[in-house]
């Protein structure tokens, strides 16, 4: 799956670390001298941010070749990225480079493991990672976790209709938002209505009512099987998901519920992988990359 980033996102990515220019580089005065990068993970991963990092490289003078992309099994050693140009170009978008994949393959690899456990139990449930990504951060957690096998729960406030507490103090509590759902649905009848409960009696309330989806709010396994099983035989047709304190290490118990959707923000908070990024001089006129494809 494929994640649109703009190329002022990565120019604004470089000149955050680079906005004039690399003292370093340019106090030893090896700027124009040729180079190589190779970069590899240290340990076991599954890898995120490669095209990101190739952008960056390339805006930066680099000539590019990835042998993997996003969402691929990397062993430990498995070069995956070679770059090719000055010690000027690889130094201006080294560091933000292994970043990005860094932080991109954490989120990618424990969104990978959670899926995987979860299925283990429920081969239909989806992974779902909400908006609480650390801000500014949004387009690259969320293509990491795509890159996982994870879906998007909700890009922002304009893509999804979803009602909480704090909406239904203006609509009569629970009772009077549940009186008018099909108006709410007629108000933009393309789009499902969901919303968040706290009880599986909210849950059966809203189903009789015609919610599209129901988010069940840190419900226990238990309350979460009586729930699907109230919903689904009022309605099969009504999602239900099951959000807050959803983590790998309960993903499994939690999806044997038989819930549609396990709502989650636990993948994009961990340590990064570690991505080495190997440089070394190269003669000027030889290059590795002729016969390697840049995969884009």
């Amino acid at each position: 799956m494929s994640f649109h980033i703009s190329q002022r996102f990565i120019d604004e990515l470089l000149e955050e670390d680079c906005p004039y220019m690399d003292l370093t580089v340019e106090a030893l005065g090896i700027g124009r001298e040729p180079g190589r990068l190779t970069c590899h993970p240290k340990a076991a991963c599954v890898v995120a941010g490669v095209e990101v990092a190739a952008r960056l490289l390339e805006s930066s003078g680099c000539r590019v070749a990835c042998e993997a992309a996003s969402g691929d099994r990397l062993e430990a050693g498995q070069v995956f990225l070679r770059a090719e140009g000055t010690a000027g170009a690889i130094h201006r978008s080294l560091k933000i480079a292994q970043n990005v994949m860094e932080y991109s393959s954490g989120i990618a690899t424990r969104a990978a493991g959670m899926l995987e456990s979860a299925r283990k139990a429920n081969p239909h449930v989806q992974l779902a990672v909400t908006r609480k990504h650390f801000p500014g951060t949004k387009r690259l957690s969320l293509a990491a976790a795509q890159a996982g096998g994870a879906i998007v729960h909700r890009l922002g406030l304009s893509d999804s209709l979803l009602v909480f507490d704090q909406h239904r103090v203006f609509t009569g509590g629970l009772d009077g938002f549940a009186s008018r759902v099909s108006e709410y649905r007629k108000a933009f009848p393309e789009q499902k209505l969901g919303a968040e409960v706290a009880t599986p009696e909210e849950a059966l309330l809203l189903a009789r009512a015609g919610i599209d989806s129901i988010q069940c709010e840190r419900f226990t396994c238990a309350d979460l099987e009586e729930t699907v099983r109230g919903v689904k035989a009022v309605n099969a047709a009504v999602q239900v998901l099951a959000a807050g304190g959803v983590t790998g290490k309960n993903a499994a118990a939690v999806a044997a519920t038989g819930v549609d959707v396990l709502v989650t923000t636990w993948a994009y908070f961990g340590k990064p992988a570690d991505i080495k990024m190997v440089v070394s001089r190269s003669e000027e006129h030889t290059s590795e990359l002729q016969s390697r494809p840049h995969i884009s």
